[in-house]
């Protein structure tokens, strides 16, 4: 087996939605020759039929580049940071025995954290608790339950939606069972990182706020454009999903799935997606600048491609 240092480095690329990361992963899969694989940091790639929300790649560029953890689940099913870092590092591991570049691309942050730095031992969920903070949603509602949070984690708070129930509320429970933050917790980790050897990191900077709320908005109309109501009412008629489910919660299926439900138009649909999905940009961006240890780039300056190369490969033959 290869030692760390021989085997092909791991090229890391996020940035909050819209900002163009998959697009510059692909052109640098492109410029690297066919030596690259992409293994997708996205919790809602994950689930079949989630294809349009999820802004998904189509089938011509799947068979273009080989990509890893698309479709792996059916959105009824749960999946968790700590099996995502076990999926993605058998993929990494396999991608790289060919001897080919692993290219991860996504904005599910905690996915990285979980691959990178490992995930602590958290208290274990509390059946009893866990009822009482649902309990404690219904009565107060989940601005009021979320703005309790924020006061003994704001840390977490702030990455977290307050329609993102069960993420808040296990941040409650991880507090009141152990007097510690969630966000304490995942700052001291304890399992080991499951990469060795080179990783680089790039987060792609979106542009200027006013041009990156209208791609944002433009975006989900494309969205909208290209069947997003259609799909999200196929998936709504199957009749074992439901609006607290992890898949359920994306950006953009939410809205849509209140739009159906006869609770506001399609245009008020549109405009709580674009609401949603830009506070879910600000939330990456927080994240990222807080952790510090991504290079923000470019995509459309014409010489990043040329920088990312050169960083994840130094002979000249990459950049020409």
């Amino acid at each position: 087996m290869n030692a760390p240092a021989e085997l092909p480095p791991v090229v890391a690329i996020s940035g909050p939605t819209a900002a163009g990361k998959s697009g510059f992963a692909m052109a640098l899969c492109d410029r690297l020759g066919g030596a690259a694989e992409i293994v997708s940091v996205d919790s809602a790639q994950i689930y079949r039929g989630m294809d349009i929300g999820s802004a998904k790649p189509d089938a011509a560029t799947r068979a273009r580049v080989p990509h890893h953890l698309i479709d792996i689940l059916d959105p009824v099913e749960p999946y968790s940071a700590a099996r995502f870092a076990d999926d993605a590092a058998k993929a990494i591991a396999a991608i790289r025995s060919r001897g080919r570049v692993p290219v991860l691309v996504g904005g599910t942050l905690l996915y990285f954290r979980a691959l990178f730095d490992g995930l602590s031992e958290l208290p274990s969920a509390d059946p009893t608790l866990r009822l009482e903070l649902e309990a404690e949603r219904e009565r107060i509602g989940p601005e009021a339950q979320h703005a309790r949070l924020a006061a003994v984690d704001p840390v977490t708070a702030l990455r977290l939606h307050a329609n993102d129930a069960q993420r808040v509320q296990r941040a409650l429970e991880i507090h009141q069972l152990s007097g510690r933050a969630a966000s304490a917790w995942h700052a001291d980790p304890k399992a080991e990182p499951r990469v060795p050897g080179t990783v680089q990191r790039f987060a792609v900077a979106p542009p200027p706020k006013a041009r990156f709320d209208e791609r944002i908005a433009a975006r989900f109309g494309q969205m909208i454009d290209a069947g997003l109501v259609e799909e999200v009412a196929r998936l709504r008629a199957r009749g074992d999903l439901h609006l607290d489910l992890p898949s359920m919660r994306a950006v953009g299926y939410r809205q849509v799935w209140q739009h159906l439900d006869g609770h506001y138009g399609l245009a008020e649909a549109v405009r709580r997606g674009v609401i949603a999905t830009r506070q879910y940009a600000k939330r990456q961006m927080t994240w990222l600048r807080g952790e510090g240890r991504w290079s923000w780039i470019d995509a459309a300056e014409p010489e990043t491609l040329a920088r990312v190369l050169n960083a994840v490969d130094p002979r000249p033959t990459l950049a020409e």
